[in-house]
């Protein structure tokens, strides 16, 4: 889950986690892909307006390097 607002990913989380899935969490771009390097995810539910690497930005470099699916808010 990548958003920069706290409250967002915070009920998101929230929902995914009570259905039982593993969750990650991340408020830029940057910190996302990171993430996503280190331990890639089966989905990416991104914030298309994120400080730093916007969420369009995030979405065409997982495009690049994969078919990772991305949920775009």
């Amino acid at each position: 889950m990548v958003d920069d607002e706290p409250i967002v990913r915070e009920v998101v989380v929230s929902y995914l986690r009570r259905e039982g899935y593993q969750t990650l969490e991340a408020a830029d771009g940057d910190a996302a892909r990171a993430l996503i390097e280190d331990e890639p995810p089966a989905l990416v539910i991104l914030d298309v307006m994120l400080p730093g690497t916007d969420g369009f930005e995030l979405c065409r470099w997982v495009r690049a390097r994969s078919d990772l699916p991305v949920i775009l808010l």
